[in-house]
């Protein structure tokens, strides 16, 4: 049993167990975010441009009287909302991080060789003699 611990201590100590935590975390307080922006921005929008309409009232009643079962497809209709609208705004967060980063790469290395001009062979940037051709170099 403590060679169990110990290999479970080790599994734990681990970085990519801690990164993936931490990603857990971050991504739940990030889905928070992205929830809020749908539900508390994008969505009151959506309902003024559809003058108002709320799909979660769609509903189909299954029986009769009060605790009748309902078939609620406007519930469903407005999470496949809410999941286009919280796709698209990721989509949209990735696509502006993908372009920060392209910004963010290094421009190209300064070279340091050059071809001879007279036996075409690389040489040293500095070089003021060929070292294939001895020709001058200018």
């Amino acid at each position: 049993m403590k060679a169990f611990m110990t290999e479970f201590k080790k599994f734990i100590a681990r970085g990519n167990v801690m990164d993936m935590a931490v990603g857990i975390i971050i991504g739940g307080a990030f889905t928070a975010i992205v929830t809020s922006l749908v539900n508390d921005i994008l969505m009151p929008v959506l309902s003024l441009i559809v003058g108002g309409f709320d799909f979660n009232a769609l509903c189909i009643v299954l029986g009769e009287g009060e605790n009748a079962a309902t078939l609620n497809y406007g519930a469903f209709i407005a999470a496949i909302i809410n999941f286009l609208l919280i796709s698209f705004v990721i989509f949209l967060l990735i696509k502006a991080i993908n372009k920060l980063a392209a910004r963010k790469e290094e421009a190209p290395a300064a070279p340091t060789t050059k071809e001879c001009p007279f036996c075409k062979e690389q040489i040293a940037i500095e070089a003021t003699r060929c070292p294939h051709c001895t020709s001058e170099l200018s």
